[in-house]
């Protein structure tokens, strides 16, 4: 009884990771916590970076976004052309992704040298890749016409999103598109960890945050879901409808 008691208790936090989280989840053999922490207020102190320098993240990076949101950026920017920026690009397989359209010139940035080495290994030239903190862009104003992220802002901090979202905007001449897990509930569920921590909001929160910083904000389904999230991606313009 109990070995099927912890067995079923290892389905469900399998099935309750965010992307990218399992199999790091899998390395924690000893004292397993439950599958799901909130923190009260729903406000994080801290993000949990840790994570971007573990090998076996890295790993997932290269297949976790096959079949919904790698087909998703593409649909989102194959009539572009331009400068673009990947925000926390990690080993570089979007930019990979990305490099069957040649109207698209694509730059990456990541805070982790790791992942940022591995993008290199992949063959995706130095001079496109920089390790930097996505709240503190040492890019010029408006030095893209676009820019993207895919999984990687619900893991700032409240203020480190303001200030992420922020440099998005400022470094971006016309559009930007994120992808983020929304509650499947809708509501705003706040800051919750499973093996990584990070924002479990409704669409309207989510909403509001771009909505500083960009004057047209539209949210658009995503095939991403998992039990506690489904994928939204928001597209930002920098000039409102006409």
């Amino acid at each position: 009884m109990a070995k099927k008691s912890v067995s079923r208790v290892k389905n469900v936090v399998r099935d309750l990771c965010p992307p990218l989280a399992w199999r790091g989840l899998q390395r924690v053999k000893a004292g397993l916590r439950p599958a799901i922490e909130r923190v009260q207020g729903g406000h994080p102190s801290a993000q949990d970076l840790d994570v971007y320098w573990d090998d076996e993240m890295a790993a997932l990076l290269e297949s976790w976004g096959e079949g919904n949101v790698w087909n998703e950026i593409q649909l989102l920017l194959h009539e572009s052309h331009g400068r673009v920026l990947d925000i926390a690009c990690g080993t570089g397989k979007t930019m990979e992704v990305l490099s069957r359209f040649p109207r698209l010139d694509i730059t990456g940035c990541d805070i982790s040298d790791l992942l940022i080495s591995k993008a290199r290994e992949r063959g995706i030239p130095a001079s496109k890749l920089s390790v930097a903190d996505a709240t503190k862009l040492e890019y010029p104003d408006g030095a893209f016409e676009y820019s993207y992220s895919i999984g990687s802002f619900e893991h700032f901090t409240d203020a480190g999103l303001d200030s992420v979202i922020a440099e998005s905007a400022r470094v971006t001449s016309r559009a930007a598109f994120h992808m983020v897990p929304v509650s499947r509930s809708n509501k705003d569920e706040g800051w919750m960890k499973t093996y990584q921590s990070f924002f479990n909001n409704s669409v309207e929160w989510w909403m509001a945050k771009y909505g500083h910083a960009f004057p047209r904000v539209v949210a658009l389904d995503s095939a991403w879901n998992d039990s506690l999230s489904v994928g939204k991606w928001f597209a930002c313009y920098k000039e409102a409808e006409r």
